[in-house]
């Protein structure tokens, strides 16, 4: 791997950090690409970035608008990866060797977070600014749906299960679905101001989500059932979460500076220190090959988790 920040070894896991090569880049969401190799945005220099897992080599691009701030990314179904556009207002796509193309949104100030590639084959997102959930198609066609969204919920994330898009609502404290037709249910999770963030489909047919103020992940069933998991360090405001390809769920914890791991029937495996202080820990992602990635929002790097032992 190319230059690091610093590496923690433990008898669990090893965490590394490697920097990108633009200062102050500011990563947010990771994503594994069509090519197999991890692609981020990087909100604070309006590029995206594209790190090769093996060689540890970083590639970067700027997107046409100055200051777009990149946010959510992820591979859509026709062999590019689509992102959003936060501060831009705009959704956009990247092919694997570079070339951006950005579609406007209706909705002035909209402030596109999440994307999905979803079940009908368009890519789908979260307009928390205006508390809509968008759709985009291949072509750049948007259809914006806002009935049954509560106001000012604010969704975030987006994940599919079972033909429907699944989505959090940050500020209501809700987890939302709609269908490809734009029918929105909303479900209601237990603690208050619970802060819904990241979530994450699991193999086994539920969904998990990050509780960032309740401090632990939650669990929503296919019935709309939520449960909730705290984890042991005290206020340690949660933001990702990732299932690992053995089915453990791994999160990281922003404020309290680690990364941590947890079984599909809730019990928290452990909670590791990432090397160097105050490094910003936001999303999470799990490569194919058993190791896990996550963007460093304060640090501008990318780290790498390593698995040695259950």
């Amino acid at each position: 791997m190319t230059a690091e920040f610093a590496r923690n070894v433990s008898p669990d896991v090893e965490i590394a950090l490697h920097p990108i090569p633009t200062p102050d880049a500011k990563p947010y969401i990771v994503t594994v690409g069509p090519d197999g190799l991890l692609w981020f945005c990087e909100s604070g220099t309006a590029k995206i970035g594209r790190l090769d897992p093996d060689s540890g080599a970083f590639t970067e691009f700027a997107t046409p608008t100055a200051d777009s701030r990149p946010i959510g990314i992820i591979a859509g179904p026709d062999g590019n990866l689509w992102f959003c556009e936060n501060a831009a207002n705009q959704i956009a796509r990247i092919t694997p060797r570079g070339a951006i193309t950005e579609f406007a949104l209706p909705t002035a100030g909209a402030g596109p977070d999440g994307i999905m590639s979803g079940p009908d084959g368009n890519l789908w997102f979260s307009e928390a600014h205006v508390s809509r959930i968008g759709r985009i198609t291949p072509a750049g066609v948007v259809t914006e749906f806002s009935d049954g969204l509560s106001p000012g919920c604010r969704p975030l994330s987006i994940v599919v299960r079972d033909g429907d898009l699944w989505f959090s609502e940050y500020a209501a404290g809700r987890i939302g679905r709609i269908t490809v037709t734009g029918k929105v249910t909303e479900y209601p999770v237990p603690t208050p101001d619970s802060e819904p963030r990241a979530m994450v489909a699991h193999p086994d047919g539920n969904i998990w989500f990050v509780q960032t103020q309740a401090n632990g992940l939650g669990r929503i069933d296919r019935q709309g059932k939520v449960t909730e998991f705290p984890v042991k360090t005290p206020d340690a405001s949660l933001r990702g979460v990732t299932v690992a390809p053995d089915g453990d769920l791994w999160f990281t914890e922003n404020f309290a500076n680690k990364i941590g791991r947890m079984s599909p029937d809730g019990q928290v495996i452990g909670e590791y220190a990432i090397p160097g202080a105050n490094c910003g820990a936001r999303a999470i992602v799990a490569a194919p090959d058993g190791r896990l990635f996550f963007s460093a929002h304060d640090a501008g790097a990318i780290g790498e988790v390593i698995p040695k032992r259950r």
